[in-house]
This record gives C-alpha cells, structure tokens and sequence, in this order.
C-alpha cells in the first residue's frame, strides 16, 4: 500500500473512530470519502431567504473574454460589485467602488491563490475556484480540512470552547461540534488580510464570526455548506450564502501542492505580477 493510499484509508478508520467516541445517539457524518475529495460548484449562492453576498452589478454588464486556469478562453461579465446593496457599511462600499474601478481599467483582481496566501474564511471553501478540491480527516477531538491548493490546511477542534484571547489569524481560532447530520463549525479570532469574497473583494474587520453548517446531500454524492457572516464591523446585518460540491468521480489522492516557486520575481500571470510573500529571515 503506498503512503498516499494509506492516507485515504486513514481517514475513513478516524471517521469510523469518532462515531464510535461520540456514541449511537448522534450519527457522525462521514465527509471523508477516503481518496474521493469533495469539488465545489460556481461560487457563493444565495440563500433561500434574509440578506446574502454581495452580487454582480446588473446595471452594468460589461461582457469580456479571458483565459481560465488551463488557458481556455471564456466569455462572462466583468465582476463589479453591486454598490446598491444596503447591507455594507460605508466603508465597504467605497472600498468596492474602488475595486469595481481597477477592474474596468484592466487591472488583474486579488486572488489568494495566486498570491500564495491563506483564503480565509469562508473563501477557503472556494479556494481557486472549481478545480481544488477539498479533504476531511475527522477525530473525536479534531476534524481537518485541507484544500489541495498549496496544501492549505484548517484545524477545527472538537466540543471546546473558543480560547479566551485568541491571537488573530488567517484561519482563526475553530471549534466544531455535531448537531444530528451536521458538522457545526463556528470561528472568531481573524485578522483583516483576507477578503471574505474574492469574486469582488469584499473586506471584513477583525469582528468577523463565521459559522458553517457541513451536510451530506444527495445519497452521499454531494456536499452543502451553509454558512453565515457576522461582522458588525463591515456589515449592517449578518449575511448567510451556500456553497455545493461534488464528490470527485475518481480517485484522486492527497498531494503535496506547494506555492511560491518564483518568489525571487513573483508569479507571472499572463504577464502582470503577483507579489508572492517571502521570509524576511530564515527558518533555521
């Protein structure tokens, strides 16, 4: 058995566990699918009612075509943040304008990905689109999701309180827990580096509170988030949206998929550059 293999084979035994530790009374849902990761749909859809994420600009298409990730072009709109939307803060909103402009002037958008920097969250669940999926490892006391982009990592720890004090971060501080079929994960502590969506880059404060509903759907084949933003600081009001994903119709192991390979120069993107962070010391 290869140690990839093993890693898949790993993590269903840990599920099973964790089932076990928790008892007959709650059905542990089982995300693992061994070496079958969970893909994710289009984006951020909203929710079935109540505020949701902030949308496109209808009043404003502007189509244009673009390379996608294995160079194919593809024709959409321009991605302008609807600045109507009466749920942003006036420095949200302004914020936006900005971005809506550099967007019309051809400038390239923020992506984490391709700055080789944490999405945070919820972005991590949409981290460089359609084509990273995503992995669970889950214990009685810890679950872990890994997005295949740069092996980015979350850890969400298991019917704990959140620390008293945490130190603000990319990822926050996460604690989850099981409510019939679904895993819980609520999280505090950011920091404000992150967008808390890239498709227009909506900012957040440190203030920001994300809890995730994680669900089985369709027999198994799928996977739902439901999730809910709560940031006094950048919103009038909490905002909830969903994200779907599909279980990968082969087996795909866990790799190693590390970033930053041209940090002496940044990384080219169709000719313009994204600064890539760097060590300003060594490690060791």
């Amino acid at each position: 058995m290869s140690r990839l293999a093993s890693v898949g084979l790993l993590s269903g035994l840990l599920c099973a566990c964790a089932a076990t530790a928790i008892g007959a009374e709650t059905q542990v849902p089982n995300f693992s699918s061994i070496d079958f990761p969970w893909f994710p749909g289009t984006g951020f859809l909203p929710p079935s009612s109540g505020p949701g994420p902030v949308t496109q600009d209808k009043t404003n298409l502007i189509i244009r075509r673009t390379a996608n990730n294995v160079g194919d072009v593809e024709e959409g709109p321009l991605r302008l943040a609807d600045l109507s939307n009466p749920n942003l803060k006036p420095w949200v909103v302004d914020h936006l304008k900005k971005a809506n402009e550099d967007s019309l002037a051809g400038k390239l958008r923020y992506a984490s990905r391709a700055s080789c920097r944490p999405a945070g969250v919820p972005m991590f669940l949409t981290y460089a689109g359609r084509f990273q999926p995503i992995y669970f490892l889950q214990t009685p006391r810890e679950v872990v999701l890994i997005n295949l982009g740069d092996t980015q990592v979350r850890h969400v720890y298991m019917n704990v309180p959140h620390l008293a004090n945490p130190r603000p971060s990319w990822y926050g501080d996460s604690v989850g827990r099981y409510e019939g079929d679904e895993l819980v994960i609520d999280t505090i502590g950011f920091n404000d580096k992150t967008f808390v969506d890239e498709t227009y880059n909506v900012p957040h404060t440190t203030q920001l509170h994300v809890v995730e509903r994680f669900k089985l759907i369709n027999d198994g084949n799928g996977l739902e988030v439901n999730f809910t933003v709560d940031d006094p600081g950048a919103f009038n009001a909490p905002w909830s949206a969903i994200v779907r994903y599909r279980k990968g119709a082969r087996s795909q192991p866990l790799q190693e998929q590390p970033c930053a390979e041209e940090a002496a120069g940044g990384v080219s993107f169709h000719g313009r550059y994204f600064n890539v962070p760097t060590a300003s010391k060594p490690d060791f």
